[in-house]
């Protein structure tokens, strides 16, 4: 079976100005689709599924809400990578962070923006396909920028 996915490491700066329009977009009414439950979780432990992780981290709360909040606080040395998903090219990149909560929760973070709208940021998507514990503990190797 081919590989699903190519990865590389943007430029600092290009991560930087991803982050920056994320924020605008998200403060500026990009609607936040979040995948609840996902096939790839069927066969994995509940304790690394986004389900279990937003329940934990943020039991009270709506989870596009906590996304939202979550999502603008990234930096870029939390970000990991870019991926691009080979069999979907004509979507946009995927992008990769990993954030430390307390207790040393690691939660790995994966996003797609899509660009609805080419005349402003109304009408543009942010899909959180993860936001879950990290099955693999993270170390300093992992983020090109930290």
């Amino acid at each position: 079976m081919a590989e699903e996915y190519t990865y590389r490491i943007e430029k600092e700066i290009d991560v930087m100005a991803y982050l920056q329009n994320l924020r605008y977009a998200l403060d500026h009414g990009a609607e936040i689709t979040f995948q609840k439950k996902r096939k790839v979780d069927e066969n994995r432990d509940e304790r690394f599924t986004n389900t279990y992780t937003m329940g934990k981290l943020f039991p009270n709360e709506n989870p596009a809400d906590a996304l939202r909040r979550e999502l603008k606080t990234l930096t870029v040395k939390e970000y990991l990578r870019t991926v691009k998903d080979t069999r979907l090219p004509h979507l946009d990149d995927m992008r990769e962070f990993g954030k430390i909560y307390p207790e040393n929760s690691e939660v790995y973070i994966k996003i797609r923006v899509n660009l609805l709208n080419t005349s402003g940021f109304i009408g543009h998507t942010t899909f959180v396909m993860s936001f879950h514990y990290a099955e693999k503990p993270f170390s300093e190797e992992t983020f090109p920028y930290a």
